[in-house]
């Protein structure tokens, strides 16, 4: 279960003491006394809202609070992006390419806010592997046809 959210007022502090300071996570946990995991955490939504150090003038508190915590996206299913996942196993076979560095591309893309998650994207390539092998594994076929059913329940249940 999540913790509850900070005050806009100690997120603030936790991007000047950043920004204007200059000062390590481990510093501003320390000096707040947050774990660095928060800090990371209120850093990376400024980040991805765009938010830089001094902030705005006349920026409210629920005006921060809805760029740092935006609400859920209202995309039906079918127009959710979906990776393309033979570029994405062509792209993993380059050397330092990981799967996260991927996401993180895919996510910045056009649409990519409104796709997977992390954890079901890394979920679905997972699933898309096993279906590969077992591909070209001779074996039985309704096995194959298991993980490809699975697979379809996987993309149901996350998108």
């Amino acid at each position: 279960m999540p913790g509850e959210r900070l005050s806009m007022r100690k997120i603030r502090d936790v991007l000047r003491l950043r920004f204007a300071h200059g000062l390590s996570q481990r510093a501003i946990g320390h000096s707040l006394r947050l774990s660095i995991g928060a800090v990371n955490s209120y850093l990376s939504r400024a980040r991805l809202a765009g938010l830089n150090w001094p902030l705005p003038e006349g920026l409210s508190d629920a005006q921060l609070e809805r760029l740092l915590y935006p609400p859920p996206p209202d995309v039906a299913r079918q127009q959710r992006p979906v990776p393309d996942w033979a570029a994405v196993h062509r792209e993993l076979r380059r050397p330092n390419v990981t799967l996260s560095l991927l996401w993180e591309e895919y996510r910045a893309g056009p649409g990519g806010r409104d796709g997977f998650g992390y954890s079901c994207y890394v979920a679905a390539e997972l699933m898309l592997r096993l279906v590969a092998r077992a591909r070209d594994a001779v074996g039985n076929p309704g096995s194959i046809r298991n993980i490809e059913i699975a697979l379809q329940r996987l993309q149901k249940r996350h998108q």
